[in-house]
Formats: C-alpha cells, structure tokens, sequence
C-alpha cells in the first residue's frame, strides 16, 4: 500500500524511547508467564482459573474495545458530534449486566465440568456426544475470529504508519510480529497482564489528552462556541435520528457473544469477586468511551476540514492530536495506548481460535478418545496461534483496503449467534441443543445476509435483527423439541449457588 501521509514527530527520539520501553514490559511478561503457561491447556487459555479480579476487569474491558474505540469512536466524534458518544453507551450498560449476573452462571458451570473455552461449555451444557454443536461453533468463530484479527494488524499498521512514518504494509507486519511473540510465549497469563497494563496506557491518554487540548484551546467555552459556528448541534448528543440511536445503542449485544470476553470471566479465581469486577471494569468503560468522545469533539475545533489530517482520514486524528498538544515523551504514551488497543483484543481473539482448534477439534472431536500429554497439547496450541498470525496477516496484507469493515462485522456476527444462544442456555431450563444450533446459524446467516443487502444494512446494523431472530430461533425450535433429562440435571447444577 502506498505510504500514507505522515504526521512530522518532533522529539522523535523520546517518543521511539517511550515507545520501545513499553513493548519490552510487554515481552518481558510474556517471558515471565511462559513457565506457568506451560503446564497444560487450561492454564495456556484460561489462566488455569486463577486470575486476580483487577486482572479480570480490566482485561475483560479493553480485550472488548480493539482500536475501534481509539481511531473508531474518535473519527467518528470528529465526524459526526457528540451523538457518537451513545456508540459506547450500549456496551458499557451490557458489560455490567454481564459481570453482574451473565458471569457468573458461566464461572460456575464452567468450573463445575471442566470447562475451557466457548463450545466446551455448550457441549456440555447439552451433552453434545457428536461433535455437531462443538463443530458448528468451532466454524462460526473462524469465519469471524481471522477477519477480526487482520483488522486489528492493519490498523496497528495504520498507527505505525502516521506516527513513525513507516509504510502501512510494514506496519501490519512488526503489529503481528509483536503480538505473536508475547502471546505464543505467555497465552491466557501473558495476555491478561498486559491487558491490564494496557488499561492503564489507555485511561491515561484518553483522559488527559482531551483535557490538555480543550486547556489550550482557551477552555470548553470557546471549543463549543467554534463547533457551534462550524455546526448546529454538534455537540448536542441528542442530535441523531432513531434509527442511528437503536443502531449504536445496539452494538452492546454483541458483548455476551464475543468469547474473548466470556473467557475473562471463566478465568477468574473467585466468583464472588465478579461484582468488584463490574464495578471497576464499568468505571473504565466509562472514562475510555468520554475520552475517546471528547477527543473526537476538540480534535474538530483544531482540525475544522478533514484535510487537514493525515491521509485524510479522521481515523488519524487520535495520534494527530496528541502530537501537537503533547511532549513528546507522553505522546510516545499515547502511541503506546492505540498498540494497546490493538493488542488487547487480537492476542485474546488468537488465543480463542486457537483454543477451537486444538481443544474443540483436535482434543474432544479427533483424539476424544486417547489421553493426550497436556504438554503436548500447549505445544500445538502455539503452533497453531502460530499459523493463524501467519492466515491473519496474508489477509490484512491483501485485504489492507477492506478489512477494518470487518471489526463491527465480526463483532455483530459473532454477537447475534454466541449471544443469544449462550444467555438462552445459561437462563432458560427449557433451551435444547437444536435450538441452540437453530439460533447459531441463524444469527450468523442473518448477519451476513443483512451487511451485504445495501437497503437492509442503511437501514439498520446488522448485528440487531440478527440478535433478535438468533434469539427468536433458539426459543421457537426449543419449544418444539425435547429436553433431555441430563441437561435439565446441567442447568440446576449451574444455577444451585
């Protein structure tokens, strides 16, 4: 891909310097995890059940944002107003819900059986003896999970590409360089701890930079007054049309369905401590998201035409900013919270495909029958997170053009199957396993089918009427359908406590 428009660093060495200090904590974690990572599959991709509830709430936030919230939410507040801000406001309410009472139905069920990943808890919760439930899933998250993964390299190298001057293309490749490392050597511990770490570079940039520039601009009075002149309502969240609102608002269904989420709260060391998560991780969703907002709307006042950022393109206006508002030590921070974003949510989507493939296919449905060395099994799991770098990447490199699309795709697809399907199972005695298959394919045909209707997909975002009628599926067909005792007995032992 041709360079794109560079942003001019001045102290470009300190921010290289601040840059580089924090990609070796990054590897240095997942050097220190990998003895621990190493043990067997659950510690590899769950943390063995052992993760601190900080750890939890912070990883399970930012592993759901990817740099959609840092480039995504900003362009879009520069673009269109303070409406952006109800993009965050969906996800924000459905996270707490989700750690308040989703999680942990899910941490103990999980724990009970043996659980470690997505579709080891649906085969169980419905006794899936042939490998249907379990193959189908597998499926659906690598339809979903590689798209998404490539759109987390190329923006990674949309980033290197407007801070260091580096070609996107050579970008995308040291973005999945970096992610590879850590992760192959820590999994699930290496992963979670950075995230946490993450959290911290992410808050501090979203929430400073913001307030540094509206302070230099002369204060919020005169912001308002000039995106007022450029614009009547645009910094009025209110100004939006229905459909837009149901449109953001909605994105937050597909936070129960993406299962680099649901695995933060599988991992946790005590399920008690999930309301102590709920607390915390809300409280970070809400700071990053009125940041994020915030930056949105001074970066507008600073930068009035769309020209005047790199490449022409509002997704550049996070490190423009923070550029010539910042020294350059703090903007190496700020360069260090967008690979943050990134790496927070593609290292865990690694980690899920990779635990579909050697837990779900290689584990339960090829070798169901032989006891494998847990060894053994951490070994493919590398490889195999291995080879999906290798997949994720060629694709980001075809694809450079298209494939940042495919980050609210893959989050609407794996929304509107997962999602309801998995709160169906976790709440509903009644739920049977081909209602649960009749919901996953479902939501995901609906989904596909929707984004690629240009009437359907103006009109609405495709991961709500793919919700609603994965949902609607999974009720109807189990209805109709038996519910074998054993499941009945799986669904009183998940929810005893």
């Amino acid at each position: 891909m041709d360079e794109l428009n560079t942003i001019s660093v001045d102290g470009s060495g300190y921010v290289l310097t601040a840059f580089i200090g924090y990609l070796v904590i990054l590897i240095g974690i997942g050097i220190y995890s990998a003895r621990f990572s190493s043990e067997g599959i659950s510690e590899f991709f769950i943390g063995g059940r052992k993760m601190n509830r900080l750890v939890v709430a912070l990883s399970a936030v930012v592993s759901g944002r990817s740099a959609w919230l840092l480039l995504g939410v900003t362009g879009m507040a520069y673009a269109q107003g303070a409406s952006a801000l109800w993009a965050t406001v969906g996800y924000i309410v459905v996270e707490w819900f989700l750690f308040m009472y989703y999680a942990k139905r899910l941490r103990t069920f999980t724990e009970t059986y043996d659980c470690i990943t997505v579709p080891d808890f649906f085969a169980e919760r419905f006794d899936d003896k042939t490998g249907s439930l379990r193959a189908i899933l597998v499926i659906i998250f690598l339809i979903f999970m590689v798209g998404y993964v490539s759109s987390q390299f190329v923006a990674g190298g949309k980033a290197f590409a407007s801070s260091f001057g580096i070609t996107q293309t050579n970008g995308v490749i040291l973005s999945a360089v970096i992610i590879l490392l850590y992760t192959v050597l820590g999994g699930f511990m290496a992963v979670s701890l950075t995230d946490t770490i993450q959290a911290f570079f992410m808050i501090i940039a979203l929430v400073f930079l913001p307030i540094i520039a509206i302070w230099n601009l002369g204060g919020w009075g005169v912001m308002a007054e000039q995106l007022t002149l450029h614009e009547i309502g645009f910094i009025d969240p209110f100004a939006l049309g229905f459909g837009a609102f149901i449109g953001f608002i909605g994105i937050g269904l597909g936070s129960p369905g993406n299962p680099h989420i649901l695995s933060r709260y599988m991992s946790i060391d005590d399920a008690k401590q999930l309301k102590y998560a709920a607390v915390v991780g809300t409280i970070w969703n809400v700071f990053m998201a009125g940041g994020a907002v915030l930056i949105g709307l001074v970066g507008r006042a600073y930068f009035p035409e769309v020209s005047m950022l790199p490449g022409s393109d509002t997704e550049n206006l996070y490190p423009l900013l923070a550029q010539t508002q910042l020294h350059p030590i703090l903007f190496g921070v700020v360069i260090a919270s967008i690979f943050a974003a990134i790496m927070s949510t593609a290292d865990s989507q690694l980690l899920v495909a990779a635990s579909s493939v050697v837990r779900d296919v290689y584990d339960k449905l090829i070798k169901k029958d032989e006891e494998l060395s847990q060894k053994k099994l951490v070994l493919y799991s590398r490889v195999v997170v291995v080879i999906l770098v290798i997949i994720s990447l060629i694709f980001g490199l075809v694809a450079e053009n298209i494939v940042f699309w495919l980050v609210l795709f893959a989050w609407a697809g794996l929304g509107a199957s997962i999602g309801p399907t998995s709160i169906m199972a976790l709440y509903w005695k009644k739920t049977t396993k081909a209602g649960v298959i009749a919901g996953l394919l479902t939501g995901t045909f609906v989904t596909i089918i929707w984004y690629f209707v240009p009437v359907l997909k103006d009109n609405m975002y495709e991961l709500i009427p793919g919700f609603t009628l994965g949902l609607f599926a999974t009720w109807i067909v189990s209805t109709f359908t038996q519910t074998p005792e054993k499941i009945e007995e799986h669904f009183e032992e998940m929810v005893r406590e």
